[in-house]
């Protein structure tokens, strides 16, 4: 994915591949429509991407990323079944940011 490079990315998919978006009720179904959306999203620039944590047990593999492409930022939380070397399934999170709460102040300190 750092490379931009879609087409490539997309060979770490099964041709049977599916990604559930469950915020929007999106579902991506097969590499070419994973390579058309990631190509087609109007960036302002190349994406970046920061692996921030990764968890792995057996077939499920779970990710939290940093994304940017200099203008837009986001994060997303990837629930991914990988099977035979290729990820055949992934759920997909994109939490919106959200400011911190007055009343709690007395007790967090910000990041």
């Amino acid at each position: 994915m750092q490379t931009n490079d879609f087409h490539k990315a997309s060979e770490m998919l099964s041709e049977d591949y599916v990604c559930h978006w469950p915020q929007s009720g999106e579902v991506i179904r097969g590499r070419e429509n994973f390579v058309l959306i990631n190509a087609n999203y109007p960036a302002q620039g190349e994406w970046r991407f920061t692996l921030n944590h990764i968890l792995c047990e057996g077939e499920q593999v779970v990710t939290d990323v940093s994304v940017t492409d200099g203008v837009i930022k986001g994060r997303a939380l990837t629930f991914s079944t990988v099977r035979d070397g290729l990820i055949i399934k992934q759920v997909e999170y994109w939490p919106d940011d959200f400011a911190p709460q007055e009343w709690r102040k007395e007790w967090v300190e910000e990041s």
